[in-house]
């Protein structure tokens, strides 16, 4: 199998086997990521892609999942991408999910009606690596779109009947804005009808230029209790119907279906946790983490 460094698969989708088709992220210029810091965007060759493919219909050939790598494989055009998933489908005819994750600017190249034929031929679920929904936020990270272009790509994939995932990077406006990325992220959120809210806490990694602006004093990051604070006013005004999962760098569990049944216990969870948790043991762990 053909893959660069690094390679990472979203852990939350159950998916078997992984396939790259592209190498890099097109964007590399987030502030708090050195993910693919080294590696320059590009696609996969088409005689790699077939090789892969010949040596998973030879192990795994009634494969119903498959997730494509590398960081955003949904940014290439229609026209380069769909050779590429009918190419799967030949090697691989029962699969029935398709799974990637890629950035809001990924849908804006594509027709609903384009959307809809990804959907058709097995991309029915995509994370989107949002972050924040308020547009000072966005822009100090250079995520590169704005809360508009969050909606209006996000009701593009609702028209065509892709599910998605979106993403709250708690802690990544820091203490001075940290009210408005939490609130404004929520207002957004609550206007697109994501089928699960994904949760982090910022690590910041070496290399990254969040680090590099806190160690001159331009970037306050929060204390593993501001963190918290943080994600309940977030809960607080989500409103959203969805599954609700807080990844591995939350200071706290609070994953699983149902999030407007599970609210009320949800913010009294968080409320206790602010209140009576080890903030140094948390602040260690944190410290002590060296990827996502």
């Amino acid at each position: 199998m053909h893959f660069s460094d690094p390679v990472y698969r979203n852990p939350y989708w159950p998916t078997w086997p992984l396939i790259q088709i592209t190498q890099g992220c097109t964007h590399n210029s987030c502030k708090f990521c050195t993910m693919y810091k080294d590696v320059p965007f590009s696609m996969q060759p088409m005689e790699w892609l077939e090789e892969d493919l010949q040596e998973l219909e030879a192990t795994v050939p009634h494969a119903k999942t498959i997730q494509l790598l590398s960081a955003n494989p949904l940014a290439l055009s229609f026209d380069r991408l769909m050779p590429r998933l009918e190419l799967i489908k030949k090697y691989l005819p029962k699969l029935e999910h398709i799974y990637a994750s890629t950035r809001v600017t990924d849908i804006k190249n594509k027709t609903v009606e384009q959307l809809r034929q990804l959907k058709e031929i097995g991309v029915n679920e995509i994370s989107l690596g949002v972050e924040s929904g308020d547009d000072w936020t966005l822009q100090r990270i250079n995520k590169g779109y704005t809360s508009q272009d969050i909606l209006e790509q996000c009701h593009k994939l609702e028209e065509a009947g892709i599910a998605y995932w979106m993403t709250f990077l708690n802690g990544v406006a820091g203490r001075e804005h940290s009210h408005d990325h939490a609130v404004n992220s929520a207002k957004v959120f609550n206007q697109c009808k994501p089928m699960l809210v994904g949760t982090g806490g910022l690590v910041l990694f070496p290399g990254t230029p969040l680090l590099e602006e806190a160690g001159r004093g331009e970037f306050t990051p929060l204390t593993e209790r501001e963190l918290m604070q943080e994600l309940l006013t977030f809960l607080e005004h989500l409103t959203c119907d969805c599954e609700l999962n807080t990844h591995h760098t939350s200071s706290m569990n609070l994953s699983g279906p149902d999030f407007l049944k599970r609210k009320p216990q949800i913010l009294e969870a968080l409320r206790y946790g602010i209140d009576h948790l080890d903030m140094d043991e948390l602040t260690t762990i944190r410290q002590n983490k060296r990827s996502l």
